[in-house]
């Protein structure tokens, strides 16, 4: 496919490290092979490629960082107004220096809207990729709700397009926000040449681990109560005697860690349950080489797990709850399995009724791995993208979506 832009300015006002790290590489990289020029402002050293790869959600990327996001919520917010300052003295000083910019691709933030004035005066293209919306419940509820949606209202309908990871995430903005520009549904997504491994990178993974002979439920990500690892811990802990068959591999770590971490010790279960803590990201391919199926007990009900695209990526087969954007992108007993959202002992139920059956486990596996293989690979995000702007620059409808099973 002929390429039709030549660079692109991705704009993020996050700390571009843990999932949004991965998330920015994987679109900058993609684009990249396919020829475009990729530049990336973000917030003062927050440059995804240089700030912290590791897997930790609660560690900031530059102490400055900590300490405003202790802020009480009116302050911090304040703040993130204010930036739009920054934001705009730093975009208007790279617009008059790039007369060959195609478009911006900014990962939308609340409270930004100098960033799509700019474009808009300018007469540059603007994409926003939504990930976080005044629409959705947050883990700090918002102070200034109704100026965010005003914001938020006015940025959605200024901007020349939108992308957004689930078509329930669009949908609810577009009845909060009607009018709002055309937009396309793209999951997240994993490539695959990042997560292929040999035989013998599995066996060393899991005798690194002490888990040979054993079936590995794995887990991969943050240890906060919105992904409620630790709950499941607690509710399978006690059917793990019965399961001797069954470890589970833990990776990542959050808040819930050094509670979940005392339990385990407690309960005497750390040959069973097995927690890595923080790894970078360039260890994860190697841990997910040790597991035979993976776990995901909770998620954002309008989110996109990038997990869930990278167990799936090694042939891993997940079991997840049932939210809509995992039904966009799972098949029930074909790429995977769900349960009831919100119902852990169900999640439990699954893991141990699928531990047991090694031939559904291969099969599920590889099927898994061969749909991120043909639709969700960061390429096929990309590709996407750049037909979208193509149909921007036309005035063609773009309100599609990418469900494919």
């Amino acid at each position: 496919m002929e390429t039709p832009v030549k660079r692109v300015l991705y704009h993020h006002r996050t700390q571009g490290k843990a999932v949004e790290g991965v998330h920015i590489r994987g679109v900058t990289d993609a684009l990249r092979a396919e020829g475009v020029t990729v530049d990336i402002i973000s917030v003062p050293g927050a440059d995804p490629y240089s700030s912290p790869k590791a897997m930790s959600p609660t560690r900031q990327a530059r102490p400055w960082m900590g300490v405003i996001n202790k802020l009480p919520e009116p302050l911090f917010e304040l703040v993130e107004v204010l930036y739009n300052l920054v934001a705009g003295w730093r975009l208007l000083a790279y617009l008059r220096q790039h007369r060959d910019l195609a478009f911006i691709y900014e990962r939308y933030s609340l409270f930004m809207f100098l960033p799509t004035w700019l474009a808009r005066m300018r007469g540059m293209p603007m994409i926003l990729e939504v990930n976080d919306s005044a629409t959705v419940e947050r883990v700090r509820p918002l102070f200034f709700k109704r100026l965010a949606m005003a914001i938020e209202r006015w940025t959605f309908r200024n901007a020349d397009g939108l992308v957004f990871v689930s078509g329930v995430f669009r949908d609810r903005a577009l009845a909060a926000h009607p009018g709002m520009a055309p937009a396309i549904v793209t999951p997240n997504a994993a490539n695959i040449d990042k997560f292929t491994f040999t035989q013998a990178q599995r066996d060393d993974a899991r005798r690194r681990y002490g888990l040979e002979g054993h079936v590995v439920c794995g887990y991969l990500g943050a240890f906060v109560p919105w992904h409620a690892i630790d709950r499941f811990v607690y509710q399978i802990a006690d059917r793990l005697q019965q399961e001797p068959h069954l470890k589970l591999l833990l990776v990542g770590d959050g808040s819930t860690y050094p509670a979940l971490h005392a339990f385990v010790e407690d309960r005497g279960l750390s040959e069973r349950v097995v927690l890595t803590g923080r790894v970078s990201h360039d260890e994860v391919p190697g841990l997910l080489a040790a597991m035979d199926m993976a776990v995901l007990p909770s998620a954002g009900d309008y989110t996109s797990p990038v997990k869930l695209f990278e167990f799936m990526a090694c042939g891993v087969p997940p079991v997840a709850p049932d939210f809509e954007p995992i039904r966009e992108v799972l098949d029930e007993g074909r790429t995977g399995w769900m349960f009831p959202a919100g119902d852990m002992e169900a999640a439990v139920a699954s893991v141990l009724k699928y531990s047991r059956d090694a031939e559904s486990l291969q099969r599920i596996g590889a099927n898994a791995r061969a749909y991120i293989t043909q639709h969700r690979q960061w390429r096929n995000n990309i590709l996407q993208l750049i037909d979208f702007h193509r149909a921007i620059g036309r005035g063609t409808s773009a309100q599609t979506d990418t469900r494919t099973a």
